[in-house]
């Protein structure tokens, strides 16, 4: 199955945002300070934003959960 994902990149703000589907939701805070979650209103998760991208390790990946509706 194949899915569209829109990939945003703010080179001003140091922003990334993945969005997996346009449907209107909302953003959340996870565990990691980098990152945000965007969630509809059942908890679909709908797609991420990353910020202060060029502070992350070039070294090693960034790992994140992003939560599952309950």
């Amino acid at each position: 199955m194949s899915q569209t994902v829109k990939i945003w990149f703010d080179p001003e703000a140091d922003f990334l945002e993945v969005l997996f589907s346009d449907a209107p939701g909302y953003m959340r805070e996870i565990d990691h300070d980098a990152i945000l979650e965007w969630v509809d209103q059942q908890g679909q998760i709908l797609g991420f934003s990353v910020l202060n991208v060029s502070q992350l390790a070039k070294e090693k990946p960034l790992l994140a959960q992003l939560t599952a509706p309950s």
